[in-house]
């Protein structure tokens, strides 16, 4: 696995270790003595996954604190163009908006505390699991409409479900983190 920095504090691209023989693929997506090495959190509390089909896009998520975490994302089936934007007020990258391809051979995302996150499906189907430090608190549980960050989605009438739609705009929203 090689961790690549991103421009965003905390942001982190994780080159996958993948062997591949007539069998078939192997991918590693942790290693916690890595992980540790590249001061990521390794405490991991709850580990889900969507299946999504092409054209929805889910997002953009975030847990308010006490109970925001950092994230794990990746793809086992699929590709999804990733997308997350820094919330942290006192950040060098507040408001601006990381995105990435990410397929089930290539990368997994680490999103620290502090960024809502979200992803479009670009295949007829997308799994996307996450891994979160944290457990799902319906309370502190928020986001921000995927349509109001300043960034070019390649998607006119995207797939959402109800509560995305409804999720306040970011000129709209002051950030707690």
């Amino acid at each position: 696995m090689v961790v690549e920095n991103t421009p965003f504090e905390g942001l982190k691209v994780l080159r996958n270790f993948v062997s591949q023989d007539p069998r078939g693929t192997f991918i590693k997506t942790f290693n916690a003595t890595q992980f540790a090495q590249a001061g990521l959190n390794t405490d991991w509390q709850e580990s889900y996954y969507s299946v999504s089909h092409q054209g929805v896009v889910r997002g953009m998520h975030f847990q308010l604190p006490p109970h925001d975490h950092e994230k794990l994302v990746y793809v086992t089936a699929g590709q999804i163009l990733d997308v997350v934007i820094d919330l942290r007020s006192n950040s060098a990258t507040y408001q601006q908006v990381f995105s990435v391809t990410l397929n089930p051979h290539e990368a997994t995302l680490y999103i620290p505390r502090g960024f809502a996150h979200g992803f479009l499906a670009l295949t007829p189907s997308a799994t996307v699991v996450y891994t979160v430090a944290s457990g799902y608190q319906p309370t502190a549980d928020a986001g921000i409409h995927w349509d109001s960050l300043g960034f070019a989605w390649p998607v006119d009438a995207p797939i959402l479900s109800d509560r995305d739609a409804a999720f306040p705009r970011l000129a709209e929203f002051t950030s707690p983190f």
